[in-house]
């Protein structure tokens, strides 16, 4: 389903340059501004999963974590015992 939206640019070089991008490439300008926030969304979506990890692996840590596998080394030689 196609959902319409105007852009309004305050920066007329910015404007200027995506149009010229679009007559470059024989590619729409709309299609070139949606490629964009694609490539934003993911990469803003990548760095809070970036932050949420380093705040699970400083917790981690600052609880006393053990890798996983000297955890399971530890417990199958307990299990020996």
């Amino acid at each position: 389903m196609s959902k319409r939206m105007t852009v309004v640019f305050d920066d007329e070089e910015l404007y200027t340059a995506l149009k010229v991008e679009a007559a470059r490439s024989g590619r729409h300008a709309k299609d070139i501004l949606a490629q964009a926030l694609h490539e934003w969304l993911e990469a803003h979506e990548d760095e809070q999963l970036r932050r949420v990890l380093a705040e699970s692996r400083d917790e981690w840590q600052r609880e006393g974590g053990v890798e996983a596998a000297k955890f399971f080394r530890k417990l199958s030689r307990d299990a020996k015992r």
